[in-house]
């Protein structure tokens, strides 16, 4: 029995009460609501403004706000289904787990984008508008997207190789295990997070380093920047946790298998829904710019 099928079960060995059950469920949705609801102001404040649509640092926030939204949409409806239907097909299990899978791995490269453009804008400011345009960006997005799709649309290839065609139109209890049991999809997906990460976290040093060096004789604004990319850092850090969650849930259910549903639960609200709702205030609300956008959105409302 691998780990995915010793979690599943657990958890059908030790389903939550009826009344915890809904207590759970009832607090993912409102979080989830709350997150998006935020996130919904800040692409509402984002889309009126042209000083917000023709600059590359706030097109990246943005393209990190809608990736969120994705995500934290995603996660909530696989959450509920997990205590509602339970086991669902297993097509329609690929779906959300390709585009939670895309999202999650979106975010620490979007983030490592953010910082080589605070990087640019402190360090080199005079090649600023000459590196960092608007359909350059956009580009940039559409390789972050291109990446993460290659990464996990070879879980599928894999799958489809290496599985009957009757297994999708079965049905499982929705994990990435579970659609995608063959042992060197694992191995492969250690490699591309081990990669991603050292990527991203050369980056993250790099640009911080420089600009703290800038930001000894330069101006505020260098300051600002190297505490955002501290932020950076920071968010990346609780990304990821969501690398780790696997081994750190097979712990906890040798170790409390009777409360293992509460340790998913725990697990789920730091991993997946934390992350995702300090994005507005590390990087919407901090900048004078967009508070100012963001107070007149609100107060006509």
């Amino acid at each position: 029995m691998n780990a995915s099928s010793a979690n599943v079960t657990v958890v059908l060995q030790y389903r939550d009460s009826f009344t915890k059950a809904v207590i759970k469920n009832v607090i993912v949705v409102v979080l989830g609501i709350s997150i998006n609801y935020i996130n919904a102001s800040l692409i509402h404040t984002f889309s009126k403004h042209q000083i917000f649509y023709t600059n590359p640092r706030y097109i990246l926030f943005i393209h990190l706000v809608v990736n969120d939204m994705i995500q934290v949409t995603l996660t909530v409806v696989m959450f509920v289904i997990s205590y509602t239907i339970y086991k669902i097909n297993v097509s329609v299990c690929c779906v959300f787990i390709l585009l939670v899978v895309f999202t999650t791995e979106n975010t620490p490269l979007n983030l490592a984008c953010m910082a080589v453009e605070c990087y640019i804008a402190i360090c080199i400011p005079l090649q600023h508008v000459q590196i960092c345009t608007v359909k350059r960006t956009l580009m940039l997005i559409g390789l972050i997207w291109l990446t993460t799709a290659f990464s996990g649309l070879s879980d599928l290839f894999i799958t489809f190789a290496t599985q009957p065609l009757g297994f999708f139109y079965s049905r499982v209890f929705c994990l990435r295990n579970s659609v995608f049991p063959h042992p060197i999809i694992t191995k492969k997906n250690d490699n591309t997070y081990l990669v991603f990460l050292i990527i991203v976290w050369i980056t993250i040093f790099y640009t911080y380093f420089k600009i703290l060096f800038t930001a000894k004789t330069a101006s505020k604004n260098a300051k600002k920047a190297r505490n955002t990319i501290f932020l950076h850092g920071f968010q990346l850090l609780l990304c990821m946790a969501s690398y780790v969650t696997p081994m750190f849930q097979d712990v906890l259910r040798q170790w409390f298998p009777k409360n293992f549903t509460d340790s998913l639960f725990a697990t789920y609200i730091a991993v997946q829904m934390l992350p995702r709702s300090i994005s507005p205030f590390i990087y919407g609300l901090r900048d004078n710019t967009f508070r100012k956008y963001l107070k007149r959105f609100c107060c006509v409302k």
